[in-house]
């Protein structure tokens, strides 16, 4: 299947600054690591970078490479190619007014410079597995050679941390083909390599460069990076030169096998995906989805896999895993991918409950999530219909058995079977446990304390998959089903019969919230509803006139008095409004299912994603954003590639198959 140019943009647009610099590309190493950046190579958030390592895989995200400032001498004249701004919005040098041209060949950026009649490609991947970034440069047309020099940018710090140099000194050390860098004797050194020709060390601290994206977010925006040494080579027409940025003293120099063997690893994601009829925007898709696998090796699982749940920030999230997994693996033909993940979390099950998340810094995983646990159920369910591989329900089964036991009897936060009505209760003051998990300090923005509609939805979806699961362990059903009938009939007390829809919550410390929330599409859209029929398409034509939007659903409705349309500001005013009418772009799966349940018409079900998939040039390329505001235009906001949003599409794109 051809890969080789997907989301093309010429001169008109590389050369606008303001299209260039929000324009952002992603390549990923599968155990964490990551490059990112803008098409213009102007620096905005102080997650870019050529070489962000996962020094403790598949976290412990260091920056290491900041970025690669290049020139070229073509006929006696020069030409400076790297962007940057400074603090005081001066933009110098401004080399996006050379770029003729970005495409990406896979997932492999490539810019193409002009220099009067030549032409410079540059291209960016990473090797899968390690901490090693490609920047491969090729003199693709010219008369005469070009003399290309390429000072190197460097750091070394948290990649959630911004850099105020002082007088920090670093070790920078000629090596075979380059340089190392030891930024303090703490810490792991890294290497610089050329494949042909060496490098002439520097010890040049670069300040304040703007962030501009970080001060819009209210952080630190001014950053300083240290000019580690340059390179300079001369590239005759037809010829290339690597440069080698990675945490190995022997990282391959052969760039040209590199190159190969990641487009053979693009090629062959695409041909096992199985779906069926997609144009360039699912191929895209299904390429992004493999950026958010990575490896998570544990004692009893050498070969361990989890889902980091967006880039450029986030680790990996038992509740995001769990909601991914189907659409990253299933709908990409990897249910074997999908096997380890479920293996591997089976692992950190303890009182009932997946953790909500692994901290950054190795911490004890966080176990402050409801519905993680629940969503494990239905990945296994979904896998388990796909392979027929009973051998994982056998293995898993125990502890599917003990997760439920846990919930009757309760755990921590409260999470405990109501007796009386079957129904799961959750929550505690100061504790946000459902997916709306925003905190300002002591402050739970949606607390959702009670029996909430879409815990209940995934609580009953789990006891009919655990009735379904029990022979093939040879175990009994009937208690299952019994549990599930139970909460099936108590389910009607959600239904606010004034509204025409569910309340949100019921039985908290107000009492029932009649809240217009989207959480109410998991009872229509899971695999087993408590809904009727009746009360499915009441759900889904309100969701539809008043949470649907372009690019998925707001998680409150527009005439609340607690709405908000604009997802930005502070820290406090991003969360304030992170669900409180931010559109969530994942939600647009449990919508087109609700809508094919309810209307059986695939075609229409599916003309709900072609916005989302004309979306796909427009933030991180060839992927999807988090949230955007609830308000039109629907501006991209949160995370730049996030891993349920890209999911959601790819699994109901294929549900949605004729």
């Amino acid at each position: 299947m051809d890969v080789s140019s997907m989301a093309s943009f010429g001169r008109d647009l590389c050369g606008d600054p303001a299209f260039a610099g929000s324009r952002e590309w992603l390549v990923t190493n599968g155990i964490g690591g990551f490059a990112a950046g803008t098409i213009s190579g102007m620096l905005t958030r102080r997650y870019h970078g050529l070489l962000i390592a996962a020094l403790q895989p598949p976290l412990g995200r260091t920056l290491l490479c900041a970025k690669i400032d290049e020139s070229a001498v073509y006929d006696g004249a020069t030409y400076a190619l790297g962007t940057n701004q400074w603090a005081d919005r001066t933009v110098d040098p401004a080399g996006y007014t050379c770029l003729e041209r970005f495409h990406r060949e896979g997932v492999i950026p490539v810019w193409t410079y002009a220099c009067a009649d030549a032409l410079l490609e540059k291209r960016v991947w990473m090797q899968r597995g390690a901490n090693t970034t490609y920047i491969r440069y090729t003199c693709a047309r010219g008369s005469t050679p070009l003399q290309l020099t390429l000072k190197m940018l460097v750091n070394y710090r948290d990649f959630h941390g911004a850099t105020r140099a002082g007088d920090w000194r670093m070790d920078i050390a000629e090596v075979a083909h380059g340089l190392r860098v030891l930024a303090r004797a703490d810490a792991e050194p890294f290497y610089l390599l050329c494949d042909h020709g060496g490098a002439a060390p520097a010890h040049d601290w670069y300040r304040n460069y703007r962030l501009e994206l970080e001060i819009a977010r209210g952080f630190e925006g001014i950053e300083d990076h240290l000019m580690a040494g340059t390179f300079q080579v001369e590239l005759p027409p037809g010829e290339s030169v690597a440069i080698i940025a990675s945490t190995q003293a022997d990282a391959g120099l052969n760039a040209a096998a590199a190159y190969t063997a990641q487009r053979y690893h693009d090629e062959q994601m695409l041909a096992a995906s199985r779906l069926t009829g997609a144009g360039e925007p699912i191929r895209q898709l299904v390429l992004a989805a493999d950026q958010f696998v990575v490896e998570r090796p544990t004692r009893d699982e050498p070969h361990g896999q989890t889902i980091i749940a967006g880039y450029p920030w986030f680790g990996d999230w038992g509740r995001d895993t769990m909601i991914s997994l189907p659409g990253l693996t299933l709908a990409t033909g990897r249910p074997e991918v999908c096997r380890r993940i479920l293996r591997t979390f089976a692992q950190y099950i303890d009182q009932g409950m997946l953790p909500n998340r692994f901290p950054d810094a190795g911490e004890t995983p966080q176990y402050n999530t409801v519905d993680a646990t629940l969503w494990y159920f239905e990945a296994l369910r979904a896998y388990q219909e796909e392979t027929h591989d009973d051998s994982l329900v056998k293995e898993l089964y125990p502890a599917l058995a003990d997760i439920i036991d846990w919930h009757v009897k309760g755990t921590r936060y409260h999470i405990q079977v109501d007796p009386a009505d079957g129904l799961l209760y959750a929550g505690e003051p100061g504790v946000q446990l459902t997916w709306m998990d925003a905190k300002v300090g002591d402050w739970v923005v949606t607390p959702r304390t009670g029996k909430a509609v879409e815990i209940n939805a995934l609580w009953y979806n789990a006891l009919r998959s655990m009735a379904g699961l029990a022979p093939v362990a040879g175990a009994a059903s009937e208690g299952y089903a019994r549990r599930a009938d139970q909460v099936r009939d108590s389910f009607k007390r959600f239904w606010n019969e004034e509204a025409g829809y569910c309340f949100d919550v019921i039985d908290g410390p107000d009492g029932r919230d009649p809240s217009l929330r989207p959480n109410q599409l998991l009872a229509v859209s899971l695999a087993h509803s408590p809904l009727t029929t009746d009360r499915q398409k009441a759900v889904v034509d309100i969701c539809a006139r008043q949470l649907l939007t372009s690019h998925g659903l707001r998680s409150l409705s527009a005439g609340d008095p607690r709405y908000v349309g604009h997802y930005g500001g502070s820290p406090q005013q991003r969360d304030g409004a992170y669900h409180q009418g931010t559109v969530w772009a994942w939600l647009i799966g449990p919508f087109v299912d609700a809508v094919l349940r309810v209307t059986g018409d695939r075609a229409q079900a599916r003309r709900y994603l072609t916005p989302l998939l004309d979306n796909l040039g427009g933030g991180c390329i060839g992927s999807l954003s988090e949230i955007y505001d609830g308000a039109a235009p629907f501006q991209r906001r949160g995370c730049f590639a996030q891993a349920w949003s890209v999911a959601e599409v790819l699994r109901a794109w294929r549900n949605t198959q004729g």
